[in-house]
């Protein structure tokens, strides 16, 4: 009987144990630039988005809508451990995952076309002094 219930709970940890890869990885979020950065020159107007490399997972998209400014990880929230860097559709209102064809809204980051059911990873944005920061 004892091995039995060795056995069931043996069993136990390592099926349910194991780590999910359906979800956008944490990595440190840490950019800076002034509003006035080349970069960023599409960011004056509401509907303006950039892409940023070497931050988050697989970049940055910083998106300015007609509240404010926000910030999503270009990582597809489908299949993240693909690492499929979503790109800009014309107009800027949507990106595009272009290894499944989900697409996502700009303004909160939700899927708008299957098969992604989850939004995209989300970063804090602040704007002071003319500077713009992303963290998480």
């Amino acid at each position: 009987m004892m091995k039995r219930f060795c056995l069931l709970i043996l069993c136990f940890v390592c099926f349910s144990c194991g780590k999910s890869s359906d979800y956008v990885p944490d990595v440190a979020v840490n950019f800076s630039a002034p509003l006035s950065d080349p970069r960023l020159s599409k960011l004056t107007a509401a509907g303006g988005a950039v892409l940023i490399s070497g931050y988050g997972v697989s970049g940055l998209i910083i998106y300015r809508s007609a509240s404010g400014y926000v910030a999503y990880d270009r990582c597809s929230s489908y299949q993240p451990e693909k690492r499929c860097a979503v790109t800009l559709d014309d107009p800027a209102l949507t990106v595009t995952d272009p290894c499944s064809g989900s697409k996502f809204s700009l303004n909160d980051g939700s899927p708008v076309k299957a098969p992604a059911t989850r939004s995209l990873k989300s970063y804090s944005v602040n704007v002071s002094n003319n500077e713009i920061f992303v963290s998480n």
